[in-house]
């Protein structure tokens, strides 16, 4: 189960703003998962075989071409909101407060 703790620490890792009614909605709802979770771990699955791929589907994407020249660094660092030190600087994504 999912505490309301643990929520929170997952809604902040992604980014999100859960208001007081959306996190008890939140906790019903996962909590819902995990216990339909718990009735899969129940199922007999010795005889059944693993899938090693899950499909037989070849890759139909085309060969990557050189199509353009590539964009010069000074362009593509003005043309990026936060630049530090000739560094792109993005917002940081494990940092704690």
């Amino acid at each position: 189960m999912i505490d309301k703790k643990t929520l929170e620490h997952l809604a902040k890792l992604a980014r999100l703003e859960l208001h007081s009614h959306e996190e008890e909605k939140m906790l019903h709802d996962l909590g819902k998962v995990f216990e339909h979770f718990e009735e899969l771990k129940e199922l007999d699955t010795e005889s059944v075989v693993p899938l090693t791929g899950g499909t037989e589907s070849k890759n139909v994407l085309r060969d990557d071409n050189k199509k353009q020249k590539p964009i010069a660094r000074d362009v593509a660092l003005e043309a990026f909101p936060h630049v530090e030190q000739g560094f792109l600087k993005v917002p940081p994504v494990f940092e704690e407060n």
